[in-house]
């Protein structure tokens, strides 16, 4: 299911000014197509700042979302960020893996987290993962561990 949702939606930068802009360049690719609203992209950027960094589930990868609180949420979608340069979310937590969770439903959004969560388990595909350097490679990593 998520080598299906990255599909196009896989981008890689040198680097992100603050934490808050990576999560902006990292949901791009679904805003461009209409999946979110920017109303998501403030929430997700919200939650951090509410709750603090839990959304960096595991060193040097974070998974910005959010409840889809009025319609932010058009249609569900997953996209991936990777920065050469780690940025800091608060904590001092160093990131240089987003993956942007958008689910219409809470269903859907439990679904994406422990399909991701099967992939961070998986301490090969995670070596393989910080190594990658293409959609390509990406897509290939996570489809041979669904």
């Amino acid at each position: 299911m998520l080598s299906q949702y990255l599909k196009n939606n896989v981008h890689f930068l040198n680097s992100a000014p603050t934490w808050e802009e990576a999560i902006k360049l990292a949901a791009e690719p679904l805003l461009n197509k209409g999946n979110i609203t920017e109303k998501y992209v403030q929430d997700m950027i919200q939650n951090v700042n509410v709750n603090g960094p839990y959304i960096v589930i595991v060193p040097g990868i974070a998974m910005p979302h959010a409840q889809n609180h009025d319609g932010g949420v058009l249609k569900t979608g997953i996209s991936f960020l990777k920065l050469k340069e780690p940025v800091f979310f608060p904590e001092e937590k160093d990131v240089n893996i987003l993956f942007v969770l958008a689910a219409e439903d809470a269903t859907g959004h439990l679904e994406l987290i422990s399909d991701l969560s099967s992939l961070l388990i998986d301490e090969d595909a995670m070596v393989k993962f910080k190594e990658a350097s293409s959609e390509t490679e990406i897509i290939e990593i996570i489809e041979s561990v669904e």
